[in-house]
């Protein structure tokens, strides 16, 4: 027993290297970061598996499906011009909250018939927030930052009560990371803003 808690905690400190890995080579525009990405998200779905977290392994196998196709798409895939960072329509925001809703609804209706999870809706609260934080991610929103930190905040302490302290750590760095990008991406719509005020 002490010699699997022990390669229990030394995944999550493997795992969580190759997260931090995975997001310091996003920022330099590097396809390789892809691959850390996918190699913490297995290590990321047995530990979790583990703990029972399997809302979270649903959520980790929509990261993984993304990340492959994310690492196809920057490998083979044609460039296009970027969509411009916005803030959500109210139609976008009524949007993003039936996700969280139907999410929700249909992850504690899995969890409390069909598996022996014992947190079925703090688990499914954190998966619903993140899911509609990664499709207003996908639409270049602002409002994804604050989605998502509703689902880093609310999975701190769930992943303290499981005891993985690792992961519980790397989320709080996630929780900061999204704070620096809601004030990033505000200040580039004001710069855009000001400069489109410019040429009129």
């Amino acid at each position: 027993m002490e010699d699997f808690l022990m390669s229990f905690v030394w995944l999550q400190w493997i795992g969580t290297a190759f997260g931090i890995t995975q997001v310091l080579l996003a920022r330099q525009n590097n396809v390789n970061n892809y691959i850390f990405g996918i190699i913490a998200i297995l290590i990321s779905i047995w530990v979790l598996y583990h703990s029972k977290l399997y809302a979270d392994i649903i959520l980790h196998l929509y990261y993984f499906v993304m990340s492959v196709y994310g690492w196809l798409y920057w490998k083979f895939g044609k460039k296009q011009e970027e969509a411009p960072i916005s803030y959500s329509s109210r139609k976008e925001h009524l949007q993003a909250l039936g996700i969280v809703a139907g999410c929700f609804i249909l992850m504690v209706f899995w969890l409390t018939h069909y598996t022996n999870s014992d947190v079925p809706y703090w688990d499914s609260v954190v998966s619903a927030f993140a899911w509609a934080g990664m499709w207003l991610m996908a639409r270049r929103k602002i409002e994804n930052w604050i989605y998502l930190n509703i689902s880093n905040i609310v999975s701190i302490p769930l992943l303290i009560y499981k005891e993985l302290y690792i992961y519980a750590g790397l989320t709080g760095f996630l929780f900061c990371v999204a704070i620096s990008g809601y004030l990033k991406w505000r200040k580039l719509i004001k710069n855009e803003q000001h400069e489109q005020l410019a040429h009129t």
